[in-house]
């Protein structure tokens, strides 16, 4: 018997289609493979781990069973599908994860032909999916098409909103549900494994459109009877009576972990003809990494670490996230007043609200994927006399705006909206982006907006949604560590609508909204080497806007830049237009907003983005200079300022 190594079996894929030329064994070794190379590469690059583990052996069966690309394949939300990127073509590039010019994070139309949808958010596979099946056949395509959503995405109303369709259309669609946390099904096993392999193939289905048939023959009173036996008799062994009254052909469970029970299965739903299906399965996130499959969160997002310890790699800061400072505050108050309570949507340690559950777990509520809901449910429990925190992503909150509107804003009910992830951040990249709440919440009468400019101003503007109680309120904050201020021992209550002046200057004036007034307070230190004498102001509030400091500042200055973490149509337009309104910009007034650019803009480090949109000091000072006409020093502000930056 030879000693020599096996050539490991992942360096001989170069496409999909060589899958298909292994045996059963031989994938499993690629499976076990496969998992060790996302591993290593999630050390360097840090990201969704967890999530990945958990699908090595489902994304090795799926492309091994199906034809992609021209079959499609759909990873709900995509934190899941650095594997399937491994094995299709991007395995040279999967240490640039989530790094600038770097693979993204997500599964994205635009970086493979394997990735047939972009996704970063959750529960959008099975409409997607539905789209592209009617599309294909209607486009005379026969393909498969086959949509992979975990259990936490089924928590959100979009996907039953589209099986419910997809039913009623009898399409023909596999939708794939990855049961990997709170499972929805009895222990897997050989019998559970035997029974899928049953109903999912020719035989099973055969006899049960001929029952059907059979059933038809009968005296009309006796179909619905016949059809209740039926499911009875299918979900006595199997489950799946929900699915099957949304019009799915249920399957499973089954272990996901065992492709000997994956293979048999899904290729009887490829060759079904007919569908929609379903194929539940049961992985575990985490498998096959000890300190993941140990780790509460299953290592679900993980900064680079250590592969042989596990241990996560944390850059040193003297400053707390402002996550934790929203927490903290709210804590504090909530143990001054009983009737706050907090609503999450499936992100409590993301948004700190973990911290709070553990002492105040009553009044908690993690409502799932469920922005909507979560909005109107914590509509209803203001109109009770609570005072509901709704701490949610800039990005997520998106999905909820007619809830804003309609169910709070309208009512006047005093909800009060904590807005985690405001402005860029960094390597989720685009679908995560919190650039646009400032724009939408804008537009909402009655609604008042705050943007912290520093940590000890989030704990303010806590005290103070707390305390107001005429109508909603909302603060915005970013990702990320503070700047490390001197903070209060309990936030105080700030006067609605009105700023502040950090230090007065002459001819330019800085007025920032959020917290790139570090950068501004540092872009006026720079002004100073040109003569300048800034004055700084921060505003606090956008809804009511301080319209006397800002006429203040137009009138006593040549220069108002307004400075955002926001887009197009946020703080700086709102300036603007009372600007117009007042016939300030008539005079000598040179006006220029700063604002995130009208684009997407593609991951990379939080400073990296900044700097691309001119949000640094160095953007800021040559902002300042081109509207005083010197564009030479405006230049030189840009190529040298940035080589100082810290």
């Amino acid at each position: 018997m030879s000693d020599k190594p096996l050539t490991p079996l992942l360096d001989t894929i170069s496409d999909t289609a060589d899958l298909k030329n292994l045996s059963r064994e031989q994938l499993r070794r690629l499976a076990d493979e496969l998992r060790a190379e996302v591993i290593d590469a999630v050390s360097v690059t840090g990201g969704h781990l967890g999530a990945g583990l958990g699908v090595i052996e489902l994304t090795v069966a799926l492309h091994a069973v199906f034809d992609t690309p021209h079959d499609r394949i759909i990873w709900d939300v995509g934190h899941q599908a650095y594997p399937h990127k491994i094995l299709t073509g991007r395995r040279d590039r999967i240490r640039t994860l989530r790094q600038k010019n770097g693979l993204s994070g997500f599964t994205r139309r635009a970086e493979s032909v394997f990735d047939p949808f972009g996704a970063g958010h959750s529960s959008t596979s099975i409409s997607a999916g539905l789209g592209m099946a009617v599309g294909s056949e209607l486009s005379g395509q026969n393909r498969h098409v086959v949509s992979v959503i975990g259990d936490g995405a089924m928590s959100a109303g979009m996907a039953y909103e589209a099986m419910n369709n997809a039913g009623a259309m009898d399409a023909k669609l596999i939708v794939v549900l990855n049961d990997n946390d709170m499972s929805i099904a009895p222990p897997t096993g050989a019998m559970s494994a035997y029974l899928a392999r049953l109903v999912s193939g020719p035989a099973y289905r055969g006899l049960r459109n001929t029952a059907k048939q059979l059933a038809m023959l009968l005296p009309r009173v006796f179909h619905e009877p016949a059809r209740r036996t039926e499911e009875f008799a299918r979900s006595f062994f199997t489950g799946g009576t929900l699915f099957e009254e949304l019009g799915f052909y249920y399957v499973g469970p089954i272990d996901g972990h065992n492709l000997d029970h994956l293979m048999p299965v899904l290729s009887n739903v490829r060759d079904a003809g007919q569908g929609p299906i379903l194929v539940h399965v049961v992985t575990k996130k985490g498998k096959g990494y000890a300190p993941a499959e140990q780790s509460d969160d299953k290592y679900h997002g993980v900064a680079k670490f250590n592969v042989i310890t596990g241990a996560q790699a944390k850059a040193p800061s003297n400053a707390p996230s402002y996550t934790s400072v929203f927490a903290e505050a709210l804590i504090q108050e909530a143990q001054a007043d009983d009737r706050i309570v907090a609503v999450t949507a499936a992100m409590p340690s993301g948004t700190g609200l973990d911290k709070f559950a553990e002492l105040f777990p009553t009044r908690t509520f993690d409502v799932g994927i469920a922005e909507q809901h979560a909005v109107t449910f914590a509509a209803g429990l203001a109109s009770e006399g609570l005072k509901p925190f709704c701490a949610i992503y800039s990005t997520f909150l998106q999905r909820a705006y007619d809830q804003v509107i309609h169910d709070v804003a309208i009512q006047k009910l005093p909800v009060r909206f904590a807005i985690d992830r405001a402005g860029y951040v960094g390597a989720d990249g685009p679908t995560h982006a919190g650039n646009y709440d400032t724009t939408y919440l804008g537009a909402i009468p009655g609604l008042v907006l705050m943007a912290a400019g520093d940590e000890a101003e989030l704990r303010h503007m806590v005290a103070t949604a707390t305390a107001y109680d005429e109508g909603p309120i909302a603060f915005r904050y970013p990702r990320g560590d503070g700047f490390g201020v001197e903070m209060p021992v309990r936030g105080s209550v700030l006067e609605i609508g009105k700023g502040r002046i950090i230090k007065e200057g002459a001819t330019v004036a800085l007025l920032s909204y959020g917290t790139r007034l570090g950068e501004t307070i540092a872009a006026a230190e720079r002004l100073a080497a040109f003569g300048l004498n800034p004055t700084i102001a921060d505003a606090r509030f956008m809804k009511p806007l301080d319209e006397a400091l800002i006429a203040r500042l137009a009138r006593e200055h040549e220069v108002l830049l307004t400075i955002e973490e926001g887009g197009l149509g946020g703080f700086g337009s709102h300036v603007a237009v009372f600007l117009a309104r007042n016939g300030l910009l008539d005079g000598k007034l040179r006006f220029r907003p700063l604002m995130i650019p009208d684009h997407f803009t593609e991951q990379a480090s939080q400073a990296d983005m900044y700097a691309e949109a001119g949000l640094d000091r160095a953007g800021i000072v040559a902002a300042v200079l081109q509207a005083l006409g010197t564009e030479d020093g405006a230049l030189r502000a840009l190529n040298l300022g940035r080589d100082k930056a810290p």
